[in-house]
């Protein structure tokens, strides 16, 4: 923007930041809205066409009580352009002339006429105008916070306002003073609550520095950011100094971190005798009960100390001494629990079973354990293990949900399963498998090895597959309240990551005649086809995280069926790695150049290909090579057994290139005698369906 001596005009700018003050908001709420938050001013500012500085000077924080959000460098003015409205067309009624001047408030006098492709309508010249980003702001923030969706949102009192939780106050200061508006009930200024437990106290400010440094004076951290990095490194420091490791969970880290707005590391212990029980005991009730971070030795074994993460400073110890008589309050508990669970005989509580519900309209966990242990039993052949074992494992890995210890941690069903086995002299192989049934638990979880555990995580999650697919709870775009597309993903691990193919659709129609057999009526008629392609969809998920290319995933999943997932994906993954280096280029070129003289040729549809290829017409040697070559990697495919080395097939393919090109360089396809023609084209034919059993070549994206 120029001044009036055509120089360069300095454009004032200014600071912009709000803060919302709440009673104390779970981490969960706290996370949401500060995206949210960021989202909706951002997207405001883009649309009033706002400029403001895009780089670290946008800052959005929580704390327990306090939702900020900060811009700076924002222009104190914007300016509105010239912009031309069309109105209606001048053969309609007077009324629409009226209201279109009524609700532009423009005189008539400024109303013209204007020619367009669609005819002759009325027209208004907007002028530029001039606005205060002040006026803008005071009037748009209400709309703005009123966007914020909340999971979960409250009512207080007689107001109107929905909020994660009671908000008490608003701060809102533009370029060094309080803004002016009401949002609901509640009206804005510079002030808000020093300390969030005696709201009594308050203190005003007019920038974002000064409001920053002081709460820092009271070691407040406003930035979560900033107060998640001292944690960690707080925890870290400390456990050092202690001779301990930390194993930090960065999902609890988050959670803490949004708990607390003052850190403070404490250092705790509990009695050690506790430590006699199963160590996931411990670890569940620190992490997802208490929201503690355990401690191990430097041989990575559980210690008896932990740390917490308090708000405030403990001086009288009274903080540390209060957590290790919760900690220990729940450990006693679990410890009761577990004495006497563990002694309680499996096979006996079996039939407790038979009271606990599975699923409406697929029976109780007795009957799944039945049809888990004959689908178990198919699995053993497969696996060629003792389908007696396979079976006893199935018989009890459910008996851990009717114990008390499993009602008070939920989180250990399967694990504790393992331990009460392990206690009653059950075989390790069985024990292992209860206590592995679950896994995997989602992509970056680890998979069951053992092929006892592989048969018994298999069973489980192909009979629930089947059965929410039988009565139609299948997965929606949106919706997948059985995690079923999780529990499909983790049969596709468990195959390939044990590198161990299975007659999938077999496993399938052998599962749902289990629950015909119990006198189970399945409203989905076609859940075998609808499964399968569910599951080929969940490999397809899996070849996507691992980075492989969409048109060589298509390529193979079309080339081969879902019995063949080791397959699938050995072949995808080993291609995705060549596929831009010169092999691959070799490759892809050998074909694309073979399969593009093809499909022009064909074209044609009164010609066609009988696939027979007459070497005796052949009439250069340029040919008889092509020939010799197709045969010699048509007879390696056919000598494959099941462990063929995909990067070898590879390079055979790609090596054909010279003979290929020697052939399509020097051999004229389209001769003039239709009969050689077509003996020319069999042979191009023959080359493309020899790369074919690889995969579908013609797939591939050549660029």
């Amino acid at each position: 923007m120029l001044d009036k001596y055509g120089l360069k005009a300095k454009i004032e700018m200014a600071e912009f930041f709000l803060e919302l003050f709440t009673e104390e908001m779970p981490p969960n709420l706290q996370s949401a809205a500060r995206e949210n938050l960021l989202i909706n001013f951002k997207s405001f500012f883009d649309k009033e066409n706002i400029i403001y500085d895009a780089g670290d000077d946008i800052n959005v924080f929580s704390t327990p009580n306090r939702l900020v959000i900060c811009f700076k460098n924002i222009n104190n003015e914007i300016f509105q352009k010239s912009e031309e409205i069309r109105g209606p067309n001048i053969s309609a009624p007077e009324k629409a002339l009226d209201g279109f001047i009524r609700s532009n408030q423009i005189d008539k006098k400024n109303i013209y006429v204007k020619k367009t492709e669609k005819g002759d309508f009325y027209f208004y010249k907007k002028p530029s105008i001039k606005i205060k980003t002040k006026d803008i702001l005071n009037n748009q923030i209400p709309t703005i916070l009123g966007k914020i969706p909340w999971k979960k949102s409250m009512k207080w009192g007689e107001f109107n306002l929905h909020w994660g939780r009671p908000l008490k106050s608003i701060l809102a200061v533009f370029d060094g003073k309080s803004l002016s508006f009401k949002f609901h009930h509640i009206e804005n200024s510079n002030l808000t609550f020093v300390d969030k437990n005696f709201e009594e106290k308050t203190k005003s400010f007019n920038s974002f520095d000064k409001y920053i440094s002081f709460f820092k004076s009271f070691d407040v951290v406003i930035d979560n950011e900033k107060r998640m990095n001292l944690i960690n490194k707080e925890l870290i420091k400390l456990s050092n100094k202690k001779n301990l490791k930390i194993n930090i969970n960065i999902k609890l880290l988050k959670e803490v971190t949004d708990i607390v707005e003052k850190p403070k590391i404490l250092s705790c212990s509990f009695n050690k005798n506790f430590l006699k029980i199963p160590k996931e005991i411990i670890i569940i009730t620190m992490q997802q009960h208490q929201k503690y971070f355990p401690a191990l030795d430097n041989d990575s074994n559980l210690t008896n100390s932990f740390f917490v993460v308090a708000d405030c400073n403990d001086s009288k110890g009274l903080i540390k001494l209060g957590n290790e008589r919760v900690v220990e309050a729940r450990l006693s508990d679990a410890e009761f629990f577990w004495q006497k669970d563990k002694s309680q005989n499996l096979v006996k509580r079996v039939s407790r079973l038979k009271s606990m519900n599975y699923f409406k309209g697929l029976g109780t966990y007795f009957d799944k354990v039945q049809r888990m242990r004959k689908l178990g039993g198919m699995l053993s052949d497969e696996l060629l293990i003792s389908k007696e074992k396979v079976e006893l494992s199935a018989s009890i890995c459910k008996v851990d949900l009717v114990s008390e210890l499993v009602g008070e941690f939920p989180e250990l069903q399967g694990i504790m399963g393992g331990y009460f086995a392990e206690e009653q002299g059950f075989e390790k192989d069985i024990c292992k498998a209860i206590s592995e049934q679950y896994l995997p638990t989602g992509f970056s979880s680890r998979v069951p090895k053992k092929p006892y555990s592989v048969a018994l995580s298999l069973a489980d999650k192909i009979d629930t597959l089947v059965g929410f697919f039988g009565i139609n709870q299948k997965p929606t775009s949106s919706k997948d309240p059985f995690a079923l597309r999780r529990m499909a993903l983790g049969v596709i691990k468990i195959i390939i990551e044990n590198k161990k193919d299975f007659k999938l659709r077999d496993l399938i129609s052998y599962s749902s005649s289990l629950y015909m057999d119990q006198g189970f009526e399945f409203e989905n008629k076609f859940l075998q086809n609808e499964l399968a392609e569910f599951l080929m969809d969940r490999l397809k998920h899996y070849m996507k995280e691992d980075k492989i290319r969409h048109d060589i995933i298509q390529a193979s999943t079309n080339s081969l069926n879902l019995d063949q997932s080791v397959i699938i994906f050995g072949k995808a993954k080993s291609l995705n790695k060549i596929i831009e280096k010169p092999i691959g280029v070799d490759l892809i070129l050998s074909y694309k150049r073979a399969s593009n003289i093809l499909e022009n040729e064909l074209k044609d549809k009164n010609f066609e290909l009988s696939n027979t290829t007459d070497p005796g017409i052949f009439k250069t040697e340029l040919e008889k090579n092509l020939f010799k070559k197709i045969n010699e990697l048509r007879k390696y495919f056919q000598n494959i057994n099941k462990d063929e080395k995909f990067e070898q097939s590879l390079e055979n393919l790609a090596e054909s290139k010279k003979t290929v090109f020697d052939f399509f360089d020097n051999v004229i396809v389209n001769d003039e005698d239709q009969t050689i023609k077509k003996n020319r084209l069999e042979l191009i034919q023959m080359l493309c369906k020899t790369f074919d059993n690889y995969v579908n070549f013609s797939q591939i994206d050549p660029h």
